[in-house]
């Protein structure tokens, strides 16, 4: 008896593709956009989902075709909603710009710096600029800055030291 209901279902399910899949991986393709993989795996599911509900596929009680075709397009609507969740997958090209960790060092010691020099006076902030940044002697920082050398001088030295003091602040130890 269960041999005979189970060849029986099994005669339905085939009606049921032979009937459906054709017109339903058409339907699936235009859903796709012509991707042809994708059309037959939302087909497959389809009828999988079709097989797991024998219920619904009595034509006697409705058509089976409309509840194809909407279990096919929400399986399309579910996938592209998936693809469009996830990020787009890059190669390894991307790699090869990625900064070393050598370079990020450098950048966040220049950031730190650039903090620290932002809490000096202008006057000392300019000295610094001048002489280290800029590579101008004590002379030629004199001249662009139109101070003294003298002052050029001792406005390094305190400079440096409130340098160290405010990098000290943010952590940086010798």
């Amino acid at each position: 008896m269960r041999a005979r209901a189970e060849n029986s279902r099994e005669k339905s399910l085939r009606a049921l593709y032979d009937g459906h899949a054709p017109v339903l991986l058409a339907y699936a393709l235009r859903l796709t956009n012509g991707d042809r993989a994708r059309a037959e795996d939302i087909v497959q599911e389809t009828l999988l989902r079709a097989w797991r509900n024998p219920e619904l596929l009595d034509d006697d009680v409705r058509p089976v075709r409309p509840w194809l075709f909407t279990v096919a397009q929400r399986l399309a609507i579910d996938a592209h909603r998936a693809r469009s969740a996830r990020p787009t997958e890059v190669g390894d090209a991307g790699l090869a710009t990625a900064p070393s960790l050598d370079a990020v060092e450098q950048t966040l010691d220049r950031i730190l710096v650039a903090d620290a020099l932002q809490a000096l006076t202008h006057d000392h902030r300019a000295v610094i600029v001048e002489t280290y940044y800029r590579g101008r002697t004590v002379a030629e920082a004199a001249t662009a800055l139109g101070i003294p050398p003298g002052t050029v001088k001792s406005r390094c030295y305190y400079a440096l030291r409130a340098l160290k003091l405010a990098l000290a602040e943010r952590g940086v130890t010798t």
